[in-house]
Parts: C-alpha cells; sequence; structure tokens
C-alpha cells in the first residue's frame, strides 16, 4: 500500500474527527491531544507496516521542521488571545516563573542528571534545558479564550504568557549544553561567546524585530487600511503570513524566532485591541495549530509504539515522575510566594507545568549542532516525560480549571 496515500488518508480522517472533538472534550473532561495519542498508539500497534515510521531518531529533520511549525503556530495563537497589555507589575507573575522557576528547574534537573543518572554535563544540562518550558502546544485546555471575550482569570493568563515567554527562553539554556558539548569535543567556542550571542544578542534581536513586525503590520492592517479600502485585511491567514514573516527573518539574522514571534503577536494584537479583526486572527491559527497537533500526536503516539521508551529505566522513570509531580510544581508554588493570588490559584498554576512539542523541537535541534552521549537515554525520558504530561494533565485540566472558575472570586475588568 502507497505510503503517501495512506497518509494523506489519516490527515483527512484526523481533520474530519476534529470537527467533533471539542464537543467530545467537554463532554468527557479529558484534553484532546490525549484521544489523538492513545489513536496513534493503537493505530502503530494494529497496522505498523503501512504507516510512516515515527520515531524522532530516525526523522531528525522532519521531527524538527515539524515540532518547529507547531511551536510557532501556538505562540502566533497564545500571543494573539492575551488581553492584557505588557508592564512589569501586571505581568510578574508569568515572569516570576520564567526567570526563577525555570531556572531553578534546570538547575536542579541537571545535577540529578549528572549526579545520579549517570549523564555527563552536557547531557545533563540539556535534559534540564528541553524539560524547562511550559508548551503552549499541549496547553490550550488551560490558556485564556478567544480575544475581547470575557475577562479571563489570574491562573489562565499566567499559564498562557509563561508558555508564550518560556519557549524562546529555553534556547540560551539548549545552546549552554551545544556550547559544552562542543568544548569538551575541542571545539573553539568559549562561554563568552555562549553568553554574549546566544544570551544577549539573540534575545535582544528577537525582542526588537517582533516588535517592529508587529508594530509594522498593526500599523498596515489598522492605519493604511482606513485610507485604502482596497488594503483592508479580511482573511486570518494573515496570522500565519506574520508568523512566517517575523520567524524567517529573525533566524536569518540569527535572533531568537520564538522571542520574536510572540513578541510580534502581543504587538499587533494591542496595536487596536478591540477590532473585531483580532478574533479573526485567532480563529484561523486556532484551527491550523489544532490540525498539527492531532497530526503530531498520532505520530508521538506511534513513535510511543514503536520504541521510543526502549531505553527507559526505572531510574529516568522515577527522574520524569518527580520532575513532573514534585520539582515543576513545588518551585513554581516557591516563586509565587508573596504574590497576593489565592493559594489555589498558586497550586493550580504550578501543577500544569505541561510538557510537550517544545521539548522533542529542542532536542531534535541540539543532536542536529553536535553530538551527545546518551542520545537514546535523552529521547526515552523526554519522550517518557511528555507522555506522562499529555495523560496526567490531559486528565486534570478541564475538573480542576472547572474547580477553580467555582472556588475563586470572578475576575474583575
Amino acid at each position: 500500500m502507497e505510503l503517501f496515500t495512506v497518509s494523506i488518508f489519516i490527515v483527512g480522517l484526523v481533520t474530519f474527527t476534529l470537527v467533533w472533538m471539542p464537543l467530545v472534550s467537554k463532554k468527557t473532561g479529558v484534553s484532546y491531544p490525549l484521544f489523538y495519542f492513545l489513536g496513534g498508539i493503537l493505530l502503530y500497534s494494529f497496522f505498523p507496516a503501512v504507516l510512516p515510521d515515527p520515531l524522532p531518531q530516525d526523522n531528525e529533520m522532519a521531527a524538527l521542521r515539524l515540532t518547529e511549525l507547531i511551536v510557532i503556530i501556538s505562540l502566533m495563537g497564545a500571543g494573539i488571545r492575551i488581553d492584557r497589555v505588557f508592564s512589569f507589575r501586571t505581568w510578574r507573575l508569568p515572569l516570576r516563573l520564567v526567570f526563577i522557576a525555570m531556572p531553578l528547574c534546570i538547575a536542579i534537573a541537571a545535577a540529578l542528571g549528572y549526579f545520579i543518572l549517570d549523564f555527563n554535563l552536557a547531557a545533563a544540562v540539556l535534559l534540564g534545558a528541553v524539560l524547562a518550558p511550559t508548551d503552549p502546544v499541549l496547553a490550550t485546555d488551560v490558556q485564556v479564550g478567544p480575544p475581547n471575550g470575557q475577562i479571563e482569570s489570574e491562573h489562565k493568563f499566567t499559564l498562557t504568557s509563561e508558555a508564550g515567554i518560556n519557549d524562546g527562553m529555553a534556547f540560551p539554556f539548549t545552546w549552554l549544553a551545544i556550547t559544552i558539548a562542543l568544548i569538551s569535543a575541542g571545539d573553539e567556542t568559549s562561554f563568552l561567546h555562549w553568553f554574549s550571542f546566544h544570551v544577549i544578542y539573540q534575545i535582544v534581536a528577537g525582542i526588537v524585530l517582533g516588535y517592529l513586525f508587529g508594530k509594522g503590520v498593526g500599523y498596515l492592517v489598522f492605519d493604511v487600511s482606513k485610507r485604502y479600502k482596497f488594503l483592508k485585511a479580511l482573511d486570518g491567514f494573515l496570522a500565519i503570513a506574520l508568523t512566517f514573516l517575523v520567524y524567517g527573518l529573525t533566524e536569518l539574522l540569527h535572533g531568537y524566532g520564538f522571542v520574536a514571534v510572540f513578541v510580534a503577536a502581543i504587538t499587533l494584537r494591542h496595536y487596536e485591541k478591540e477590532h473585531e479583526f483580532h478574533t479573526t486572527l485567532h480563529s484561523f491559527t486556532d484551527q491550523i495549530e489544532k490540525l498539527f497537533v492531532a497530526v503530531l500526536m498520532i505520530l508521538f503516539g506511534g513513535a510511543v509504539a514503536r520504541g521510543l521508551l526502549e531505553h527507559l529505566t526505572w531510574p529516568l522513570a522515577l527522574f520524569a515522575i518527580g520532575f513532573l509531580l514534585v520539582i515543576r510544581p513545588v518551585l513554581a508554588y516557591m516563586s509565587l510566594m508573596g504574590t497576593d493570588i489565592q493559594k489555589k490559584e498558586k497550586l493550580g498554576i504550578s501543577f500544569f507545568g505541561i510538557r510537550g512539542m517544545g521539548s522533542l523541537f529542542y532536542l531534535a535541534f541540539a543532536f542536529g549542532e553536535t553530538e551527545f552521549e546518551s542520545e537514546e537515554s535523552l529521547w526515552s525520558v523526554v519522550a517518557f516525560t511528555i507522555a506522562l504530561s499529555i495523560t496526567v494533565h490531559g486528565l486534570a485540566a478541564t475538573p480542576t480549571m472547572s474547580y477553580l472558575r467555582r472556588k475563586l472570586p470572578k475576575p474583575k475588568a
């Protein structure tokens, strides 16, 4: 049976089922990625011979590009949904998670990887870096709704903005692991170069280019179109065009494209905040994102069924469970201490440190830059952590958000 024909059929089937999936998720209280993940396991368990190879180790470039695409589309969607204007005061909670909890998570995961799991230093730092970011792709059930909707709760805003920020902020730590590996292999690089280029320049370039693109597109869409009606934007496809433009140019100029896309989305979102066109942009990106998520979840489930966890040991499994259910929640909760939100809300924010496609992207990216020891073990432990997150958070998201909605005071406008 022709592989391309089978692949087209699966994509068509996935797209068809997405029409009813929001209703199924609402009725069951289960996040929709979990259904496709389990579906992928079943498909590849019964029909492995007629399906494309899903293992990322065998298709590193495909794994890298597909996860890269879904992350940047999700970042654009997350930015468009956020109604709150950026300031250090109003964004204090996600900034605490990103600049306090995330580095501590990386440090502890790296220490455990080095001293307990017997990874070398580069692999241990990479383990911490790829598991650090909260995923914007699989976290939609705990994030804010469409733009200009009802006033959103603090916990949903925090989880949305954290996912948007830290998927870019994890890049310097991934490059730190790559730098350590390169130095160990005798390559001519240094920690000074890492800090000046991969930390300072690439972050600043991402922020500046994202802001300029967001402002420029906002001016074209909302100001110029008022004077020249034929330039009026009607199609949500603009969101994808902006995503690719800002990401592509930023990467060509060696900035962090993830940072640029999120900043561009936030900037465009607040250029003319109440305009109904933002709803059109959100609707289009949301549909594209759902399709990508469903297909990638089937492939990920297939990879698990085909042996992605083959090198998972009990120490690695216990580390993943501890990281997801203890280390992230505890450190996130500690980073939120001293803020004025209620304990229930802090617990909810701390628990939903969802791991997903961003982790697979960073792992594939690092392996494409240089060789690491224990690559198979890293694939297995990261995949197990993601699978655990899809399952635990997928089952817990809807009931937890419903509980918080009932128990917490109504957010003020």
